[in-house]
């Protein structure tokens, strides 16, 4: 993908259109340009060149679209990082790409001169400071560069992307995506939507994750304007569709549950959505059908895809009712599923999840085995568990390890809490098996239950024998205020299985 070309054409076809938008202040795509190629002009000066890493960390906003285009014009390998790391997973993941230059923000616990110090390839950091009186080296860089387009002989298999899993320390695993790779998301959303230069996409997720990232490529390649949230809140969300009259957007189910939660949900108008996606998790029919009735004007789509595979690689088809199924794969890809043995289940079985295409990574970072692993024989194994149905439609059981076996018998920790969102009482539901001595592994569910409304443990056990087999109904249920998230929004089940394990 050459992103100087996308960003001239841009310029020349929507001049003063809004391509960002960001607390009321708006970027257009003619002025995008120069600020990109100002910014990269920059980055060259301070040594960045074809093949360099450069780090990123910023919460969402227009620096961090600046940072990653800036980098891809110079052929760079962009590494954006999550906000919310802390200083041993940044040094972790900064030292494991020999990055040279970091683009970050101030945060009050975070001393850069220590991180630089700790990586000895940083030759440079530039701060992006919005404290009013204090100097912003990144705004400076920007003023006093030239604005003219960059120049870098870029190849499709160049790295451009490294992005790390959840920045763990120790042992980060960063996906790296080539400059082919750039293309992967917006060719399948050829397929599977309809997008155009009429649209208008809220942003909520981070732009340091896969699915905030999808944002970007969507305003460059499709010419739409994105409404840009720093941090997602499920007010100041659902104030934005209404302000701006956004089309479409997508989010993780915990976000809609979020947006439901709001006791003055119907003052909103949302007549202007035209698509909504829920992805990044298995998705109750019941939380989206609910959404449905304050934007009915939407079409409601569920999408699947990972990191690795430039997603989306399956999303529910335009027009189709069946919110349960999240499609087909786009011609972008093959995808099968196997069980244990590799061989190939029949329709109506479980299995795992195997796809394999051109958007598949070209690998884990410095980490051959990790990534012999997961790629096998020209298919990518994703830990993703579904089923095909009779006419060849996906549908996700969840992950492997998500697989809970009590007593010899299995049991799909989303599919537990689907039947548990039934519940007019219940809010959020996490699902997830602890150590038991009698049967091996016992199903527990963590539940939030809605404001206003009332249900013990055993009103809760007593509806989940109604709608799921005795083996599958949870041996204890804890009734919580609220559950741990990640910064993409889902719930962070890990987090609770240490819980229950330091008990």
């Amino acid at each position: 993908m050459n992103i100087v070309t996308l960003l001239q054409e841009n310029a020349k076809k929507y001049a003063l259109k809004p391509a960002l938008v960001f607390h009321d202040h708006s970027v257009s795509f003619a002025d995008l340009p120069a600020k990109v190629f100002r910014l990269a002009h920059a980055l060259q000066k301070l040594g960045l060149k074809k093949g360099d890493r450069l780090g990123v960390f910023l919460p969402n906003g227009p620096e961090f679209i600046y940072s990653y285009l800036a980098g891809f014009a110079c052929g760079a390998t962009v590494v954006p990082l999550d906000f919310m790391l802390k200083k041993e997973e940044l040094v972790s993941c900064l030292s494991h790409c020999d990055a040279t230059i970091f683009i970050a923000q101030h945060r009050p616990d975070l001393n850069f001169s220590e991180i630089s110090a700790e990586v000895p390839t940083l030759q440079n950091i530039i701060i992006v400071n919005h404290a009013e009186g204090e100097a912003n080296p990144f705004q400076d860089l920007i003023a006093r560069s030239e604005d003219s387009a960059v120049k870098a002989d870029i190849i499709d298999s160049d790295p451009a992307l490294i992005m790390y899993t959840s920045g763990t320390t120790g042992n980060p695993k960063g996906i790296l995506l080539t400059y082919q790779h750039l293309k992967g998301s917006p060719e399948a959303m050829k397929y599977f939507v309809d997008l155009t230069d009429k649209d208008i996409k809220l942003a909520a997720i981070p732009f340091s994750h896969i699915g905030g990232f999808i944002y970007i490529q969507n305003c460059l390649v499709y010419g739409i304007t994105l409404v840009i949230m720093d941090r997602f809140n499920p007010y100041e969300f659902l104030r934005l569709v209404d302000q701006h009259k956004v089309t479409c957007f997508h989010i993780v189910p915990p976000m809609y549950n979020a947006l439901l939660s709001l006791k003055h949900i119907e003052k909103f108008d949302l007549s202007s959505l035209r698509w909504v996606v829920v992805f990044g998790a298995p998705s109750s029919p019941e939380i989206m059908e609910r959404f449905h009735k304050y934007c009915p004007n939407a079409q409601l789509l569920n999408g699947w895809g990972m990191t690795e595979t430039c997603p989306p690689n399956t999303v529910t088809p335009l027009g189709s009712k069946n919110i349960a199924s999240v499609g087909k794969p786009s011609p972008l890809s093959e995808i099968k599923i196997v069980d244990e043995n590799d061989k190939e289940v029949a329709a109506g079985e479980v299995g795992e999840i195997l796809i394999r295409g051109w958007i598949v990574m070209k690998e884990y970072y410095k980490d051959p085995v990790s990534t012999a692993q997961m790629k096998k024989n020209g298919w990518l194994y994703t830990g993703d568990l579904g089923r095909k149905d009779a006419e060849g439609y996906i549908y996700i059981a969840g992950r492997k390890k998500e697989m809970i076996k009590a007593a010899g018998q299995i049991v799909y920790a989303p599919e537990v809490e689907a039947a548990f969102y039934k519940h007019e009482a219940v809010l959020e539901v996490a699902v997830i098996g602890v150590p038991d001595e009698m049967r091996g592994e016992a199903v527990k569910a963590f539940i939030v239950l809605k404001d206003g409304h009332g249900a013990t443990a055993e009103d809760l056990r007593y509806f989940a024998r109604e709608h799921l087999a005795n083996f599958k109904v949870p041996q204890s249920i804890d009734i919580r205020p609220h559950l741990p998230k990640n910064r993409t929004g889902k719930i962070d089940k890990e987090l609770l299985k240490q819980e229950v394990l330091a008990r």
